[in-house]
């Protein structure tokens, strides 16, 4: 993943700092794929929360993340995560992505989301967490921010587990299915919240390539909630399905879903809506094909997307200001 790998802590706050390596790299070869970034985001988070607690830590949620610049091989990495407010059992998490030139210096912010991870005890039962207590007034105000986002989110969640998924869809659709290894384990012997996010940008984009013909990347990943985890050895389904399409965007909805290899019915492990773009030669969104809305959940779903974009924008920015 990285080389060089650092890890600094303060109060509530864990830096890891790497070197961007080219396995790192999307198709392009140059730039770091998305779901590299996500699982720095997921690990760093992890560390903090960890950290905090002092237990083992399961994601449960990760929101809005922006991805407003490319980072490219060779790049300098130092993703920080820091708490932002607790509940009992829960703690949410700012993780803040920057990149450098390694020959220059000089760090600029490469994206920032927030996630939310619940302390768990050797049962995997919730457990209690220290309390944050903000020593600042930037401290206070991300504190603030971090709470009124709770009913918005509740709000996501919900409508997007309200939409059905049938095969009177007729989006293009792509499933990846394998099994879950070893590799893939962490600390409490299930698969890394960030491998699972990984997952499901290769499968978006993989998806959103297929309808386009043409390279795509991700700009957008959010509504990720995290409902049971995957063990080692089970059938990892990955299925992304294209919702709706802009003028320069592909709106994807994912699900992971895993079942014992012995057989059974998949269960629902982790959703996610992403949105991809295909870079044109300036740099910039080119066009995309439209998809066809043929069925009557073709029509629901491209609204639902919709209105997801609308829900997202009246989210306040969290963390802008420096401290």
């Amino acid at each position: 993943m990285s080389l060089g790998t650092a890890l600094g802590t303060e109060r509530g706050r864990t830096t890891l700092r790497f070197l961007a390596l080219p396995a790192d790299a999307g198709v392009d070869g140059r730039s770091m794929q998305a779901g590299r970034v996500l699982e720095w985001i997921d690990r760093a988070g992890f560390a903090c929360a960890a950290a905090w607690s002092g237990s083992y830590c399961v994601t449960a949620y990760v929101g809005d993340v922006h991805f407003a610049r490319p980072i490219r091989v060779g790049d300098l990495v130092e993703a920080e995560a820091r708490i932002i407010s607790t509940g009992r059992t829960s703690m949410q998490v700012l993780v803040t992505v920057a990149t450098a030139d390694p020959t220059v210096g000089g760090y600029e912010r490469a994206t920032r989301c927030l996630l939310v991870f619940v302390a768990v005890d050797d049962e995997r039962r919730p457990r209690p967490v220290p309390p944050w207590l903000p020593a600042s007034m930037a401290e206070l105000d991300l504190t603030d921010r971090g709470r009124q986002r709770v009913a918005a989110r509740a709000r996501i969640r919900s409508a997007m587990e309200a939409e059905t998924y049938t095969e009177a869809g007729t989006a293009p659709r792509l499933v990846l299915r394998f099994l879950a290894q070893p590799t893939d384990v962490n600390w409490g012997g299930t698969v890394h919240g960030g491998t699972v996010m990984r997952w499901i940008d290769e499968a978006a984009q993989a998806c959103a390539t297929g309808w386009t013909g043409r390279p795509t990347v991700s700009v957008y990943a959010g509504g990720i909630h995290f409902h049971r985890p995957i063990a080692i050895g089970t059938v990892v389904e990955v299925e992304s399905r294209i919702l709706h399409t802009g003028p320069h965007s592909i709106h994807l909805a994912t699900h992971v879903r895993s079942r014992p290899v012995t057989g059974g019915e998949p269960a629902l492990t982790t959703q996610c809506m992403t949105i991809s773009v295909c870079p044109g030669a300036d740099g910039n969104a080119s066009a995309v094909p439209p998809i066809p809305l043929v069925s009557d959940e073709d029509r629901r779903l491209d609204r639902h997307a919709r209105d997801l974009v609308l829900m997202r924008a009246e989210l306040e920015a969290i963390g802008d200001e420096e401290d």
